[in-house]
């Protein structure tokens, strides 16, 4: 499979259509919610006027029919004081008088914006005006005693006359009031309707919108569903390609490991019967020559001694060899005993001091060839790097598993920065995790290094022992906490 089908870009989301239908839907919203706004802007400054229009007519009727009701008890203080001569009733004639002047000021200015208006309300102020001279001047008359010329101005009907025209213009004029006044009502029932379907139609179009756009949205988050599916499923197919690839690489590394120590065995096989059987030949060929040398020749003596010291020395060579490629004490001696030789060993050869707290386990012959190869290879890790002065090796039986750790009072490491070339712990992380076990490695600088190798056992210990091995689990933890803090204090 290649690399472009193994990482495969999942297909597209199908959201374009989506976005530009959810585009039009909030256009669409946008102008609504415009339209009902510029309809009731509209409505409202129209109703506005219709009502400053309505006010004002109210206005102009009233000051009409205060003007006319005002200019007849003007009439009727006036005939009283014709007929008595009494002139209590001038006072209300004057009162009366003064409030058509105040109300005709007012009438002036209700109808100054009104051309049509104006013109009627100017008859009627001029027939206001006319009709008070004609009362003015028969008070006149009658405040000097022309009483044939009072009764005279009287018989001539000419007051009857103008008050008559005087009604009939307020009245045209209240006619025309009114009939603006229904019209005024009428245009703002209309507004009304304007504003009420308006907002109607607004409401509907924002609705049908809101629809739409609810009904995209749910399009988009059911294809985005869909797609998450897609890529969960592409995501599910890469990691299961992704744990096959793990898993064949895992045998083939395994595999490898394994032929690595099938060949070392067959290695040390070969050198155990090969080459053993010619350095030992070689070595009774030397025993031979030395019985045969003459006595006298010191030399001769001397170098075949040396010739026996330099076989002694291959034989223990091949041996060591031998060890290093397949303990054959895992085989004859076991896994406890092998370790304590592998770690009297090394420390004659490092001059390390050596602890060791080991106990017997029982375990596959795979099992056990793993946790040497750990303690093995963090041992050369120790010699070559740590530079340490003590090392402690413990092996504990659990009940449910079989705890190896090596741990050095060395100058540590950092774990996170240790170089990608470094196979030797991922070597030994991969043998543990090939046994189903799990490798930790804890370290800093200064404060030396411990790996723990977890295993887990086949079978469980039997069940009577099961308290011994958590007392033996508290104490191994117990001991590495004092061991550390005492590193730590001889540290600082």
């Amino acid at each position: 499979m290649s690399l472009k089908t193994f990482f495969k870009r999942p297909a597209p989301r199908p959201s374009g259509q989506l976005s530009r239908r959810m585009r039009v839907a909030l256009i669409v919203g946008f102008i609504a919610a415009g339209a009902m706004l510029l309809i009731n802007e509209s409505a409202h400054i129209q109703t506005a006027s219709m009502l400053q229009s309505v006010r004002v007519s109210s206005e102009l009727l009233r000051t009409v029919n205060s003007l006319l009701r005002e200019l007849a008890m003007a009439e009727s203080a006036q005939r009283g004081y014709v007929l008595t001569a009494d002139t209590a009733y001038l006072a209300p004639y004057r009162r009366s008088k003064d409030e058509v002047q105040k109300y005709v000021r007012q009438l002036d200015g209700a109808v100054a914006l009104n051309a049509d208006m104006r013109e009627e309300a100017s008859d009627l102020t001029k027939a206001v005006a006319q009709k008070f001279g004609e009362m003015d001047l028969v008070i006149r008359l009658r405040e000097q005693n022309k009483t044939d010329a009072v009764n005279f101005v009287v018989s001539t009907n000419v007051g009857l006359e103008e008050m008559e025209r005087t009604r009939a213009l307020g009245a045209r004029l209240i006619a025309s009031t009114s009939a603006q006044m229904v019209d005024s009502r009428v245009e703002i029932f209309r507004l009304l309707n304007v504003t009420r379907f308006g907002l109607a139609a607004g409401i509907l179009a924002a609705l049908f919108a809101f629809v739409l756009y609810t009904q995209q949205t749910r399009q988009m988050q059911r294809n985005d569903a869909e797609y998450n599916r897609s890529l969960e499923a592409e995501r599910d197919a890469l990691e299961s390609q992704v744990q096959e690839r793990t898993r064949r690489l895992t045998e083939l590394a395994t595999h490898l490991q394994q032929a690595v120590e099938d060949e070392r065995a067959h290695l040390g096989r070969e050198l155990h019967d090969e080459l053993g059987a010619l350095l030992t030949a070689a070595k009774l060929d030397v025993a031979r020559l030395k019985s045969r040398l003459p006595g006298d020749s010191p030399e001769l003596t001397d170098r075949v001694k040396h010739l026996t010291e330099t076989l002694n020395q291959g034989i223990a060579l091949k041996r060591r060899i031998i060890e290093d490629l397949r303990p054959s004490s895992l085989s004859n001696l076991g896994l406890m005993a092998s370790l304590e030789i592998l770690l009297r060993e090394f420390g004659e050869r490092s001059r390390i001091e050596m602890e060791s707290a080991l106990e017997p386990v029982n375990l596959n012959d795979t099992s056990d060839l793993t946790i040497y190869r750990v303690v093995q290879e963090s041992l050369t890790n120790i010699g070559k790097y740590a530079q340490a002065k003590r090392v402690t090796v413990t092996l504990k039986n659990y009940v449910y598993h079989v705890e190896v750790s090596v741990t050095d009072d060395g100058i540590g490491f950092n774990p996170a920065l240790t170089p990608q070339a470094s196979h030797g712990l991922e070597g030994m992380r991969h043998r543990i995790e090939a046994c189903g076990g799990r490798l930790d490695v804890s370290s800093a600088s200064g404060k030396g290094t411990r790996i723990t190798a977890t295993i887990p056992r086949q079978q469980r210990k039997p069940q009577g022992e099961l308290a011994s091995a958590m007392d033996d689990m508290h104490m191994s933890s117990d001991s590495y906490n004092q061991d550390a803090q005492s590193r730590t204090g001889a540290t600082g």
